[in-house]
C-alpha cells in the first residue's frame, strides 16, 4: 500500500472541519460538567457571598459607625470657624447713641476667624465650650478705614434643661444598641443557614423526583409494550391496555413538569450562592449525631445570647426615657447659659493685647405652663401610657419567646424518630413495587394494584425527602434560636470584623 506523502486539500478541508467541530464542542462539554456541593458547602458559600449575607454585613457596618459616632461624640471637638470674606455695601438702619433710629450707608469688608474646643458634660447634659476669636473690618470711604477686635477667649456652658439629663439615658441605650446589633449579626447568619437549607433540599427533591419520573417512564414504556403482548394473545383485556398506555402519558407529562421544576430550583440555589454553574449535584445529607436537648439548657442559652433579651431592656429604656423628657420639659422648663471670657478692639493691631474688657453673663431661663389646655399633662400621660404599652408588649414577648424555645424543643426531640419512620416506610414501598412490579409482569396481579403500589412508592420516597429536610430544618434553627452548638458545646460567635 503506498501512502501519499502530500495530503490532498480535500483531506485538509475535511481535518480543519473536524478540529473546529471538536473546539465548538469543548465550551459544551465544560458547561455540561455539573459542580457536586454538600449541604454543609452551600451553607458555608452563603454565609459569604449570599444577598443577605451582605445585606447582614452592611446593616452591621451601619450599627458600628453609630456606635462610633455615639463614643465620639462625648469626646472634645476643635474647629476652626472663619469668615472670609463678608463684604457689605448697603443702607442700613442703627440705632445712636441717643436712641434715635438713623439711616447710613456702610460699606466694609469683614474677615474674621476662631477656634472653639467643645465638650459635652454627660453627667449634667450640658456642653462646655472655649472659644477664641479675630475680627479684621475695613471701611470704606474713610481714613481710618480699618478696625480690629480680638477676644483671646472666652469659656461657655449651655444647658437645655436642667430637670432632664437626655446624656444619661443615651449612656445606657447606645450600648445596648451595639450589642443587639452584634447579636443580630450572628442570629441572621443562623437565619442564612436555614434559607440555604431550604433552597438546598428544593432543589435535593426536585432532582429526586425527576429521577423517579424518568425511572417510571421507563418502566411504564417496558410494561405498555408487555400489556400490547398480552393484549394481542387476549391474556388481557383492551381496558387493561389504555390505563397502562394512559399511565405511560402522565409519566411522560410527569418527567416534564419535575424538568421544569428542576430549572426552577436549581437557578434559585445558584444565584443565592452567586454561583456560576446552575448544574449541581447534590448530596443527601445523613442525620447528626444523636444528641439530646433539654428546655431549661436551650432557654439558658437563648437568655444569655440571643438579641431578644437585649431588645426587651433597650425597648423598655427608650419607653422610660420619652416618660423623663416629658417629666422634666413639660412641668418645668429650666435653661441655663453661662458665659466668661476678655476682649478688646481698636485700631492699631498691635495694642490689642495690651489690656482687655471683661465680658460675662449667666443666663437662667425659667418656664411655667400656667394653662395650656392640659397640653403638658397629656402628653406625658401619652408617655406613660406608652411605657406601660411597651412592659406589657415585653411581658407577652417574652412568654412567646419561651413557648417557642419550648415547642422547638419538644419538635426536636421527636425529628429523629420521624426520620427513621420515613426512611424505613421508604424501602418498605420500594420493596413492595418491586414485587408487585414482578408479579404483574408474571400476571398475577392487575394494573389497577401496580399503580397503586407505584403511587405508595413515589409518595414514600418524598415523604422521606420532607422528614429530613424538616430535620436540618429543625437543627438548624434550633441554632438560630438559641445561638449554641448542642454538639460541640459552644456558644456560636462570629468572629470580628474589622471595618475600614
Amino acid at each position: 500500500m503506498k501512502i501519499s506523502s502530500n495530503p490532498s486539500p480535500d483531506s485538509i478541508k475535511n481535518t480543519l472541519i473536524h478540529l473546529l467541530f471538536l473546539v465548538a464542542l469543548l465550551p459544551l462539554k465544560s458547561k455540561a460538567q455539573s459542580k457536586s456541593i454538600t449541604l454543609e458547602e452551600a451553607i458555608k458559600i452563603a454565609q459569604e457571598k449570599s444577598p443577605d449575607y451582605k445585606i447582614n454585613l452592611n446593616r452591621n457596618q451601619r450599627d458600628y459607625w453609630r456606635y462610633r459616632n455615639y463614643k465620639a461624640s462625648f469626646l472634645p471637638e476643635l474647629r476652626l470657624n472663619a469668615t472670609l470674606p463678608d463684604y457689605s455695601n448697603a443702607i442700613r438702619r442703627i440705632t445712636n447713641d441717643s436712641g434715635q433710629d438713623i439711616f447710613v450707608n456702610q460699606n466694609q469688608l469683614l474677615v474674621e476667624g476662631g477656634l472653639s474646643l467643645a465638650q459635652s458634660i454627660p453627667y449634667t447634659g450640658g456642653t462646655l465650650s472655649i472659644n477664641t476669636n479675630l475680627e479684621r473690618i475695613e471701611l470704606f470711604g474713610l481714613d481710618d478705614n480699618v478696625r480690629f477686635s480680638v477676644i483671646p477667649f472666652t469659656i461657655r456652658y449651655s444647658q437645655n434643661s436642667l430637670l432632664y439629663n437626655p446624656f444619661r439615658w443615651d449612656k445606657q441605650i447606645e450600648p445596648l444598641v451595639y450589642e443587639e446589633s452584634k447579636r443580630e449579626f450572628v442570629e441572621t447568619m443562623e437565619e442564612i443557614a436555614v434559607s440555604t437549607s431550604r433552597r438546598y433540599f428544593q432543589l435535593l427533591k426536585a432532582q429526586k423526583q425527576l429521577d423517579i419520573a424518568q425511572i417510571n417512564r421507563s418502566n411504564q414504556d417496558t410494561l405498555y409494550k408487555i400489556a400490547q403482548g398480552r393484549y394481542k394473545v387476549g391474556k388481557i383485556a383492551e381496558n387493561d391496555v389504555l390505563q397502562i398506555e394512559l399511565t405511560l402519558l402522565n409519566s411522560k407529562n410527569n418527567v416534564t413538569t419535575n424538568t421544569i421544576e428542576l430549572k426552577r430550583t436549581s437557578q434559585n440555589l445558584a444565584r443565592y450562592l452567586e454561583l456560576e454553574s446552575e448544574n449541581l449535584k447534590l448530596d443527601v445529607p445523613n442525620a447528626l449525631p444523636l444528641f439530646d436537648v433539654t428546655f431549661e439548657k436551650a432557654l439558658e442559652e437563648a437568655q444569655q445570647n440571643r438579641k431578644a433579651v437585649i431588645e426587651f431592656r433597650r425597648r423598655r429604656l427608650e419607653a422610660e426615657k420619652e416618660v423623663a423628657a416629658q417629666r422634666g420639659n413639660n412641668r418645668l422648663n429650666i435653661g441655663l447659659e453661662a458665659n466668661f471670657g476678655i476682649s478688646n478692639n481698636g485700631e492699631d493691631f498691635n495694642t490689642l493685647f495690651d489690656s482687655f474688657n471683661q465680658q460675662q453673663n449667666v443666663s437662667l431661663r425659667v418656664g411655667i405652663p400656667l394653662f395650656d389646655w392640659g397640653v403638658s399633662k397629656s402628653r406625658r400621660k401619652i408617655a406613660e401610657a406608652n411605657l406601660d404599652l411597651t412592659n406589657n408588649n415585653i411581658n407577652q414577648s417574652q412568654q412567646e419567646f419561651e413557648q417557642e424555645i419550648f415547642l422547638h424543643v419538644l419538635n426536636w426531640s421527636n425529628q429523629r424518630e420521624f426520620l427513621l419512620t420515613a426512611e424505613k416506610a421508604k424501602e418498605v414501598a420500594q420493596k413492595r413495587y418491586d414485587i408487585s412490579q414482578k408479579r404483574y409482569k408474571l400476571g398475577k396481579i392487575t394494573i389497577t394494584d401496580l399503580n397503586i403500589a407505584l403511587q405508595e412508592k413515589d409518595r414514600a420516597v418524598l415523604q422521606y425527602l420532607n422528614a429530613l429536610e424538616r430535620f436540618w430544618l429543625d437543627y438548624y434553627t434550633l441554632r438560630q434560636l438559641t445561638l449554641y452548638d448542642f454538639i460541640e458545646n459552644k456558644k456560636i460567635t462570629i468572629e470580628s470584623i474589622v471595618f475600614k
